[in-house]
């Protein structure tokens, strides 16, 4: 089934972007359309877009200033979060939250993960947690 929720950042740089997301993050690349500078990339069954501002057609819905995606993150649930700390720490990238656990109340019960937050070159805020 595909996912009924696909975000799409808008990105200065696409070749940073997917040097970050698949090179260091570990995200699949999927397709991409170079010459518009778009890129569809995923992680766990979660999609991204990304979209180079300036080629092809921008949803631009107001004036853009870094770091983009300001109120805004997004989760990221796998099966285990050491490979991707571990990128990290290879990529030296110091993560915007260090590792923490955190117990969240979902409706009638507890549900603790293990969790960090990074910034992508654009400043998106990115959180990826595992849950134990």
């Amino acid at each position: 089934m595909a996912a009924v929720l696909v975000p799409e950042l808008t990105v200065s740089d696409i070749g940073r972007s997917l040097a970050f997301y698949c090179g260091v993050l570990g995200f699949g690349l999927r397709y991409q359309r170079v010459d518009e500078g778009f890129a569809f990339v995923d992680i766990a069954g979660a999609g991204l877009m990304l979209d180079q501002l300036g080629l092809g057609r921008d949803w631009v819905t107001g004036a853009l200033e870094p770091p983009f995606g300001r109120g805004v993150n997004f989760q990221f649930e796998l099966d285990d979060l050491e490979p991707l700390l571990q990128r990290l720490a290879e990529g030296r990238i110091t993560p915007f939250v260090p590792v923490e656990t955190r117990t969240y109340a979902v409706g009638d019960r507890q549900v603790t993960q293990r969790q960090c937050c990074v910034q992508d070159p654009d400043g998106y805020l990115l959180r990826f947690c595992e849950s134990i």
